[in-house]
């Protein structure tokens, strides 16, 4: 096999490869005497096939693999003759008739296309400065959470006055039936049906019509089903219902005291607040944890200027780019990129396609410094926590991660990068900074220079 440099330039490489015809042949013959004994026809003794029989059925399937084994083996000694860090898989390009290749008479050659990663020294984690955002919970800040709390505990008691009707926030209990053409219909009918006027729970216009409803009235509620409904025998259909309104009651304001915390099983209500308190300093933990991310990463795409693989840009762009299409085709992109052109969103995008791979790049290279690996355990784990998120289907996600190492890596990835931030945040100097609330959780932009 022969290996020939034939380009360089930036982070590109592309070797020539040729295996010559004599050495696929006697890849060839090596491989029929290992197979030629295990082989079985009728007519011929168990392992006393003729070798000539055997490579006339079987020979070009064989060089098939011959071949193939060969590109593999070329690859890898390419990588290791020059010490080389590939950044993706390599392209091939056949040189060679494939057909007589496999055929016996003619060389292997192709074109191995290599796209390196870049040397760069990452810098030192200990010397980075960061502020790390926090916030404390106030005691108004827990109130308004406990009155939250309450208001979505609220009960509801039978309304007051000589004839209560029913208005928006009220509940009714009722009856219903329902009918098309005067045909009752399955799942159109219920009992002691409990519907709060407002709620939007029931198809549109149906709650609407049993404002100023009384208990002991009989209202003839009449709606069309949306075209889109979910039940196709129902969708676009004009219906009737029947509606018994047996009581109307009024929402009781929950209060933020013991019986509170006692309905949600905690003892008292200090213990109530207590855990609130907890809950909202993980969640400032969280805003915290992710603004000092944010901030370590752009302290890291700022600090790092080296050449970067173009498949592997041109690949992020690619994958972010498809996201703004389909925001695009949807209307749902953002009011500030709506008057851009095409080209203007593509250089803006493409610049985030850049960052993203230079902080992986530099990320990776960190965690390789410092050994930074994702244990089988680690892996384990987040593979049950993914499929935890499709109850029912836990078993067929849990098969299908073990049987395929892409979706392995996509959890891997997100995996390696918490550890290698968690190791740089450990080591650079970070100083805690009290902040209000509404700092910490209001959203950053791009650093200047990425989409503006």
């Amino acid at each position: 096999m022969q290996i020939v440099e034939k380009s360089g330039e930036g982070l590109s490489r592309v070797y020539g490869v040729l295996v010559p015809v004599a050495e696929l042949n006697a890849r060839l013959d090596k491989r029929l005497a290992e197979v030629t004994p295990q082989v079985q026809l009728k007519g011929f003794r168990p392992g006393k096939v003729p070798a000539s029989h055997v490579r006339k059925m079987y020979g070009k399937g064989l060089m098939q693999e011959v071949v193939e084994q060969a590109m593999d083996d070329s690859q890898r000694d390419a990588l290791e003759k020059v010490k080389l860090r590939p950044a993706a898989s390599p392209d091939i390009k056949m040189e060679s008739d494939i057909g007589q290749v496999l055929d016996g008479k003619a060389d292997l050659a192709f074109e191995l296309a290599i796209e390196v990663m870049p040397e760069f020294q990452p810098i030192d984690p200990g010397s980075l400065i960061l502020t790390r955002m926090v916030h404390t919970p106030t005691d108004a800040e827990v109130m308004e959470a406990l009155t939250e709390i309450a208001e979505g505990a609220k009960t509801y008691e039978t309304k007051g006055g000589k004839t209560p009707k029913a208005a928006d926030g009220d509940m009714i209990v009722m009856d219903f039936v329902g009918s098309i053409d005067g045909v009752k219909f399955d799942g159109g009918s219920g009992e002691d049906a409990e519907l709060v006027i407002g709620s939007g729970r029931f198809i549109p216009g149906f709650e609407e019509q049993l404002k100023g409803a009384k208990a002991g009235e009989e209202v003839t509620v009449k709606v069309n089903f949306p075209n889109d409904y979910g039940a196709a025998h129902l969708a676009g259909k004009a219906a009737e219902f029947a509606v018994t309104v047996k009581e109307v009651k009024a929402a009781k304001k929950g209060k933020v005291d013991d019986a509170l915390a006692e309905r949600l099983g905690l003892g008292d209500l200090d213990s109530l607040k207590k855990l609130v308190s907890e809950q909202l300093g993980n969640q400032n933990a969280g805003a915290a944890r992710f603004k000092l991310k944010r901030a370590l990463l752009d302290q890291l795409d700022s600090s790092h200027d080296f050449p970067l693989p173009p498949r592997m840009v041109e690949g992020e762009f690619e994958t972010i780019w498809s996201q703004v299409e389909a925001e695009r085709a949807s209307g749902e992109l953002a009011e500030d990129e709506k008057d851009k052109t095409e080209d203007q969103l593509k250089a803006d995008y493409r610049k985030i396609a850049e960052r993203r791979v230079r902080l992986g790049l530099v990320l990776a290279e960190i965690g390789r410094e410092h050994g930074v690996v994702v244990s089988d355990q680690e892996l384990h784990g987040a593979i049950v926590n993914e499929a935890r998120r499709y109850p029912g289907q836990e078993a067929q996600v849990m098969e299908a991660y073990r049987n395929r190492q892409d979706l392995q890596a996509a959890l891997r990835a997100p995996l390696y990068e918490e550890k290698v931030v968690d190791l740089i945040i450990s080591k650079a100097k970070v100083e805690d900074q009290e902040v209000a609330k509404d700092v910490l959780f209001e959203e950053d932009d791009l650093p200047a220079g990425y989409g503006s």
